[in-house]
């Protein structure tokens, strides 16, 4: 009890002395607990810090960041794709979808952007927020188990909802670890919240996010970590051999094993999905890449099927006139459900989605094929930014979202979900803004 009116009066505290510094702090805390949300609820976050940097707007404070303006110079181009998209009642809507690549950045430049102290406050609470996150899907999850004794509420989607899509949710969850893990001085509810948050990444499954999340963890003892060479070496080997058992429980496990037989041979049969009267048949990476036709029991593990993706975008690309401007902003739906309907993959029924109604599940590529070239570009230039400048600023959170998004970008269309554009643009905002004048002060 004693704890917790020490966090509030501190919270409290914290939130009295931002808002004396004329900085919408609180309402860019709100926008980012709010994504796990409803979308009506982060919407209603993001008036809400439109309105505050109005509020504290003046002419002194306004500053425009060169790195602030790819984020909206990439919701240019999409507006733009609007006089070339072959299917403009897909554009139309996609466009107010995307509004806070333009939104945030402008946001920061109205009330002047962030200073270091205002940025870890921000991810301490939002750290602290994700965290209660976790602690309620594991109370649900549990409650679930309890009700039904399906384990499967432990893992993936379950655990989360499809709709706020487990790999999103191991993002939010991997960067929050970090900065409880990378605290120089832990208390016991620290490394309580650290385990909670290494076992929520765990569950959620995602193998993409596991092995940089693994990858993160072994930087960060290699190159950042101050403790002494041998403690480190120690503490890696510990953690490392903890991470790895983790790998080898539940529908991780599963993915890992299905991913490596995929690799290794055509056709095996999918134990998990297959009936008593419907076989299922697990597709390899070489046949996703050669099969002329595929079959209605064919079943597309991730791999495999991001090669498939890979692999119809490549024939659009020799097929159509996208390489300079692309089919239009979200146009290459109808492309894509073309392409599967030509090579006959699963098309669904009454209760499952079909494989031709998913996007390219690759942000590199579905910029490509939407946005053409200058749309593949200003997302590199954009990643190559947040790199640069995580380096610069010697930001251990920054270094891991740098390359948590680089990863996630390869596996998912992330910036074509309202949750995934909101959290990158404003993560992306708040690392990169105001750094070059915090490292001059340094020097």
């Amino acid at each position: 009890m004693k704890n917790s009116y020490t966090f509030l009066k501190t919270f409290s505290q914290g939130i009295r002395q931002e808002i004396d510094n004329k900085t919408p702090v609180f309402a860019l805390l709100l926008v980012l607990l709010s994504i796990p949300l409803s979308h009506a609820v982060n919407s209603i976050c993001l008036g809400l810090l439109v309105i505050s940097s109005l509020l504290y707007f003046k002419k002194n404070n306004f500053r425009v960041e060169t790195d602030l303006l790819f984020p909206m110079a990439l919701y240019l181009l999409m507006v733009l794709s609007y006089f070339w998209t072959i299917d403009k009642d897909l554009t139309v809507p996609a466009l107010s979808k995307e509004l806070s690549l333009l939104i945030i950045p402008l946001c920061f430049f109205l009330f002047g952007g962030v200073n270091n102290h205002q940025k870890q406050f921000i991810l301490k609470y939002y750290s602290y927020g994700i965290l209660v996150y976790a602690i309620y899907y594991l109370i649900k999850a549990t409650i679930r188990y309890y009700l039904t004794n399906d384990s499967s509420v432990f893992f993936y989607h379950e655990l989360v909802t499809k709709d706020v899509n487990a790999i999103h949710v191991s993002v939010y969850m991997a960067l929050s670890f970090f900065y409880f893990f990378t605290k120089p001085f832990k208390k016991i509810f620290d490394f309580i919240s650290i385990l909670i948050l290494l076992v929520m990444v765990f569950l959620l499954s995602s193998r993409n996010i596991t092995i940089v999340f693994i990858g993160l963890i072994v930087v960060y003892h290699l190159f950042y970590s101050k403790l002494s060479k041998q403690m480190r070496l120690k503490n890696l080997m510990v953690i490392l051999l903890l991470l790895f058992s983790f790998a080898f429980i539940g529908k991780l496990k599963d993915k890992l094993r299905q991913e490596y037989e995929t690799i290794m041979t055509d056709s095996t049969v999918n134990d998990v999905i297959s009936k008593e009267n419907n076989t299922f048949y697990n597709v390899s990476i070489k046949q996703a890449w050669t099969n002329k036709t595929f079959n209605q029991n064919d079943f597309f593990p991730g791999t495999a099927f991001r090669v498939y993706q890979f692999r119809i975008f490549l024939e659009m690309l020799s097929e159509d006139a996208i390489f300079w401007k692309g089919y239009g902003l979200n146009a290459s739906y109808p492309k894509i459900e073309a392409k599967g309907v030509k090579y006959h993959v699963y098309l669904g029924n009454g209760n499952s989605e079909g494989y031709q109604k998913k996007n390219f599940h690759n942000q590199y590529i579905q910029n490509f094929a939407e946005l053409g070239l200058f749309g593949f570009l200003l997302l590199i230039i954009l990643l190559f930014t947040n790199v640069k400048n995580a380096f610069k600023s010697k930001d251990f959170m920054h270094f891991a979202f740098a390359f948590l998004m680089i990863s996630l970008f390869l596996t998912e269309s992330f910036l074509w979900r309202q949750r995934g554009i909101v959290f990158f643009t404003m993560m992306y905002c708040l690392f990169n803004s105001g750094i070059v004048q915090y490292n001059s002060k340094a020097e």
